[in-house]
């Protein structure tokens, strides 16, 4: 089954080994020479994460704000595949997983965050802002990451979770000559693979006639393997007693009509290098160069084994029902109050045959497809800087780049299961036929597979033969997208501790920077699905070069006794690994089945062979972004009676002017470009305070703003129209402006040893100017027969936007052809205010001080932390239901659930308003 979820309310426990003193290894060389007889021994030790964890948790009590930190004091010791992993036990902090790899972070609920290597800014592979994937970055490269939950004046805006810095190991820091290197392996049961991980590390520091010199290099290449298990069973079309249907039953029912086997493989190949060189020619100034350098292919390759027209009449009325459940389906908010939806009968288990539709179409087909696709990324972060510190001064100056250019190209291949078994498809009829299935969805578990004993059911040997599997869809896209960040910043601090009773320190500095996201997709869609002039169309056994037989295993991850054990498929590996030889084949098939058909006359033009990717005009963008920020930051440490209090105040101003050029399109071609611009600026006042109200008890109090700049996808000028009548068309908003976040906390927090401590905070956000999806869908009426009918044409009067290139309209539209109404989506600001609130609680504890009688067992100790948190909403939207009916109020057979419509206020609704008129202009 998948391996992918995510945590909004959890506990995160782990076992940390402490090991205190006690060495994990000891090597002896032994090195000889002619000159000398006597052996030398070296003995190199390892003990393990206690220091590491006091010296983290020494930086977290000695913060002026709240933050979170994690250090590895011996590099390449922390067990984590990846950064995502490594945040996974800090406080607040939920990861994703995608097939078990964490893959994304949210710190407080959001992923809207910054992400910095050693304070420099990173950018992602995509159109979003929160810096480089996490999956990007192997767990071997970090010396240190801080958290920061509430930022001071002179941290970037640009968070509403907060701010993640991977710092990276320093040369001049180190105290002795360090080399380093780990070698792990990983298993994958589900995968079948075993993969390595290696990294390495070097650092040094000497002491030369110009000065000091440090040097370090951290290298690491990483293979991982994962699957997940995905079955899809749809229940969602009502019979009801009174259809006339012969699996009618005396009670109203939802009963199946989609049954999907999809297993997905990624395969993961990183390779990362680090390096940090600092020259100090004297002990008030120094300079130093950063960079960190990563590459990574991110593969995926996924077959389906799918059944697909089990809802259409014929075999809705050759489908035996055997078994139904009890669904609840509970309660939702809707404008007039909570709505009691009460409970439903559902399909459980059946069986469903074979059927014949009036128009002559056979039913239910079994498709097969193989998607490959991959993200290949190479990242870089570079930063040359200088610090130089006076009596009573201290200046910085950073000049930094970031960039992020990646490709995501992939082939994807549809085959039909021509079932010899079965009525054969005959021209204008029916392209495919059908084959019989079974599922069980008892237990929990979604079961599906060809039901055996039937007439109609294919031997093993028919559903290995190439013959029988006819080509349907090829689709190629090439997508890129780059992305950049230029940075200076300069840096003052001026000591003002003689000069008053309060500030200590008075910090102010400006920073400017420059970002650009440019994207660009290429695709190209062949379809042999029309039953007029695609019916003869090329057999598997012309390229059967390029098939092999599906995966297995799916019953792998449950040990389930029902799945699609035999199908034959396009082969995953050479269509990712060689896709041009799998085009070319396939074109190759194309000519010689255009031959053979033309020369028996059953066509008399060929058919012809797949296109190479064009590039869409309408998903370009190139987005220019320059923002100058100022800030003046006071930090203060003074006394009220015997209580220490220590802290900054301060505030920042943004200032920030933008530049959207997209594709001017007309009829399919681009007839110039769309340019818009926006500006916008902010002042953000900041606070943090703490006060150490009893001996190792501190409480801390913060309040900042921030701002959330939005993706620059929303931002785009130009429109894209995706080939799927199933999903929506994005329109690009370039005037919206970031959502403001003021972050509220306070904690408590008890140090009772070294590596021991006990805290509780709470935590309030307010947000407004939210981003906001507006969806303007189609009407989808039900025809006589339930199917959905939407309009194929255009300028879509009943709602939604016209798709010119959808050429399957599937299930909304029983009418072949090209084109269709699809919904419509942009993005707004929004007045209305979200707020995200919760309590975090936190342990760490060592059994260090009961070595005498634990032992061993003393170099235990356990660190864990609970979150809990909720978000409220003062904006509320009810979208009316359409399609068969209502299929819901038909089952339950009441017509209160109809109780939606649109809450949003009044200005909203016409900037909305506003916007459908812009896009349509």
């Amino acid at each position: 089954m998948s391996h992918t979820f995510k945590k909004k309310l959890g506990l995160a426990a782990a076992i940390a080994a402490i090991l205190h003193g006690v060495p994990l290894m000891a090597i002896a060389q032994t090195t000889q020479s002619s000159a000398q007889a006597d052996t030398d021994a070296e003995v190199i030790e390892v003990t393990g994460i206690r220091s590491a964890l006091a010296s983290a948790l020494n930086e977290k009590r000695n913060a002026a704000n709240i933050k979170e930190v994690i250090k590895a004091e011996d590099i390449g010791k922390l067990p984590d595949q990846n950064l995502a992993e490594v945040l996974e036990n800090i406080t607040g902090v939920q990861i994703d997983r995608t097939n078990g790899v964490g893959t994304g972070v949210q710190i407080r609920g959001t992923s809207a965050n910054r992400v910095e290597i050693n304070g420099v800014a990173t950018v992602g592979n995509g159109s979003g802002r929160s810096g480089i994937s996490f999956e990007d970055l192997p767990a071997a490269l970090i010396e240190s990451l801080v958290v920061t939950k509430v930022p001071t004046a002179e941290m970037v805006e640009g968070s509403v979770g907060g701010t993640i810095n991977l710092r990276t190991l320093r040369g001049l820091s180190l105290k002795e000559r360090l080399i380093s290197v780990r070698v792990q392996a990983d298993n994958s049961d589900l995968a079948e693979s075993t993969t390595p991980r290696i990294s390495g590390t070097y650092g040094d520091n000497w002491t030369i006639d110009a000065g000091r010199l440090g040097v370090v290099l951290t290298a690491s290449y990483a293979e991982l393997d994962v699957a997940s298990f995905d079955p899809r069973f749809d229940r969602d079309r009502e019979v009801l007693p009174d259809s006339g249907r012969a699996s009618a039953e005396s009670f109203p029912f939802f009963k199946t009509q989609f049954l999907d086997q999809d297993l997905t493989r990624q395969e993961y190949e990183t390779t990362n290098l680090t390096g940090s060189v600092e020259f100090e020619p004297r002990d008030d100034l120094k300079f130093y160069v950063d960079l960190t350098v990563n590459q990574q292919e991110r593969a995926q390759k996924s077959s389906r084994a799918f059944f697909s027209g089990i809802g259409s009449n014929g075999p809705v009325d050759n489908t035996t029902n055997t078994a139904f459940e009890t669904v609840n389906l509970g309660t939702i908010d809707g404008p007039n109050g909570i709505l009691v939806l009460g409970s439903v009968q559902a399909v459980l288990q059946g069986v469903v045959g074979v059927g014949v539709e009036g128009n002559g179409d056979l039913n239910s087909n079994l498709r097969i497809s193989g998607n490959t696709g991959s993200r290949i990324t190479d990242s870089n972060v570079f930063a040359f800087g200088s610090e130089w510190q006076g009596d009573k001064v201290e200046v910085k100056a950073e000049l930094s780049y970031s960039d992020s250019d990646s490709e995501f190209p992939s082939l994807n291949t549809t085959l039909d299961f021509i079932n010899p078994n079965s009525a054969q498809p005959s021209e204008g009829q029916s392209i495919d036929n059908g084959i019989p299935a079974v599922f069980d969805a008892s237990g929990r578990r979604l079961q599906f597979g060809i039901a055996q004993g039937l007439p109609e059911t294919p031997s093993t040997a028919d559903l290995l033969a190439p013959a029988n599997y006819a080509l349907r869809q090829v689709v190629q896209g090439i997508n890129s997208q780059k992305n950049t960040e230029s940075a200076l910043r300069v840096d003052t601090t001026y000591d003002i501790s003689d000069t008053n009773d309060f500030f200590v320190d008075l910090k102010a500095g400006v920073r400017f920077n420059k970002n650009t996201s440019e994207r660009n997709n290429s695709s190209a869609r062949s379809d042999f699905t029309n039953k007029n002039n695609r019916f003869f169309r090329p057999r598997a056994d012309l390229f059967s070069e390029i098939v092999t037989a599906g995966p297995d295993n799916f019953n792998a991850g449950d040990g389930r006794s029902l799945y699609v054990r035999d199908y034959l498929m396009v082969n995953n590996d050479i269509a990712f690994g060689n896709p041009g030889l799998v085009i070319s084949t396939i074109n190759e098939a194309i000519e010689a089945n255009n031959a053979a058909n033309i020369a028996n006359g059953n066509i008399t033009d060929g058919y012809p062979t797949l296109d190479a990717p064009s590039l869409a005009l309408d998903s370009f963008f190139d987005i220019e972004e320059e923002t100058l920020a100022l800030y003046v930051q006071g930090d203060f440490d003074f006394a009220i009676g015997d209580i220490p209090v220590r802290g900054n105040v301060g505030v920042r101003y943004v200032d920030t002017e933008l530049n959207s050029v997209g594709n001017d399109i007309q009829n399919g071609v681009s007839v110039g470009q769309l340019r818009e611009s926006a500006s916008y600026d902010f002042f953000l006042p900041r606070l943090n305070l703490l006060a150490e109200v009893a001996e190792d008890v501190i409480i801390r109090f913060g309040v900042a703003d921030d701002i959330r700049r939005p993706d620059f996808n929303d931002l785009s000028t130009s429109i894209n129209f995706p080939g799927s009548a199933g999903a929506a068309v994005q329109v690009g908003n370039p005037g919206l402006v970031p959502e403001t976040v003021t972050s509220y906390d306070l904690s408590a927090e008890y140090y009772f040893s070294a590596t021991g401590f006990a805290s509780i905070g709470f935590f309030h956000k307010e947000r407004t100017d939210i981003f906001a999806p507006i969806r303007d869908n189609p009407a989808e009426p039900a025809g006589a027969d339930g199917q959905i009918e939407r309009d194929i044409t255009a300028p879509c009067e009943a709602g939604g936007i016209y798709n010119p290139t959808v050429t399957d309209r599937n299930v909304w539209s029983s009418v072949p052809g090209v084109g269709i109404c699809v919904a419509r989506e942009t993005t707004i600001n929004l007045p209305n205010e979200e707020t995200q609130s919760g309590v975090e609680v936190a342990l760490q504890y060592d059994l260090s001080d009961f070595e005498d009688d634990l032992g061993w067992a003393s170099g235990f100790g356990f660190i864990a932390n609970y979150t809990y948190q909720e978000a409220g909403s003062n904006l509320e939207t009810f979208n009316p239901a359409t399609g068969d009916g209502n299929a819901l109020n038909k089952i339950l057979g009441r017509t209160d659930t109809d109780q939606s419509t649109a809450t949003l206020d009044d200005d909203v609704i016409e900037e909305r308003a506003q916007l459908v008129n812009l896009s349509e202009n």
